[in-house]
């Protein structure tokens, strides 16, 4: 299952695609399209399911780059090297190189699709509260305008995470929030005594309009109570061994 951005669907220079945890080879836990090789899976059953992945985007599996997600802000920039990015530490990337696709692996953390169609340079990045909060999303889009992007150009889309309802954060949370800037209050609501609940998705928004991009979709899609999604908070919850990861992937294609 493929979940795409009407905005994004309509440029020929790009292919990009949400997908659910559904039309994989994976077993148990990871069941079924597991792609995060720092899982615990079968790393054939991996490759596999990234395989099939970009075979619903018309592109060959040796197009993908990953990288090793850490919660950073730091941003790998992608040329026309055949070279596996997936050991190299980061949470973005972004490239003006055709026939390259970006993919970022999340299980709740906010995945955001970024493309200036207009100067060919794409973007992927991978928003948890930490990379949001150290900015992630900024480094992205400076990354982006490094490579001749227009910041009035740049359509970003805020992908499946967890919704603010299933998203339970405790006061030292919030603390912490309201310390980087007093109006990040608006981000949280109260939920039991003691607690309350984070706006990941408003956030990396809010942190997207910082940067003067204006253009912002979101899928109202909660990989927490949607099923179809791998979500970490659910998998600790029913004390599951592991977590499989969904992957969000934009390409920018060949021109002829």
């Amino acid at each position: 299952m493929i979940r795409k951005d009407k905005s994004l669907s309509k440029l020929e220079i790009i292919s990009h695609g949400f997908f659910s945890r559904i039309g994989g080879v994976s077993k148990g836990v990871y069941h079924s399209l597991n792609c995060g090789l720092g899982s615990k899976d079968d790393k054939n059953h991996v490759i596999e399911n990234r395989r099939r992945a970009m075979l619903c985007l018309g592109l060959p599996i040796t197009s993908l780059r990953t990288v090793y997600q850490i919660h950073s802000d730091l941003v790998l920039t992608i040329d026309g090297d055949r070279k596996s990015s997936d050991f190299k530490k980061a949470d973005a990337l972004v490239t003006a190189t055709s026939g390259i696709a970006l993919g970022v692996l999340t299980a709740d953390c906010a995945p955001v699709l970024l493309a200036d169609p207009f100067k060919g340079v794409i973007g992927a990045s991978h928003s948890g509260w930490r990379g949001a909060y150290k900015g992630v999303i900024s480094s992205t889009v400076e990354a982006m305008v490094n490579l001749k992007a227009k910041k009035e150009n740049i359509i970003a889309v805020i992908g499946p995470c967890i919704s603010q309802a299933s998203y339970e954060v405790d006061a030292i949370f919030l603390e912490k929030f309201e310390k980087q800037n007093s109006i990040n209050r608006k981000f949280f609501i109260p939920g039991r005594r003691g607690h309350f609940h984070f706006d990941l998705k408003g956030y990396t928004a809010s942190r997207l309009k910082e940067t003067g991009v204006t253009k912002i979709n979101a899928l109202n899609i909660d990989s927490y109570e949607d099923d179809n999604f791998f979500s970490y908070r659910k998998a600790r919850h029913k004390n599951e061994s592991d977590y499989g990861r969904n992957i969000s992937v934009i390409a920018l294609n060949q021109t002829t």
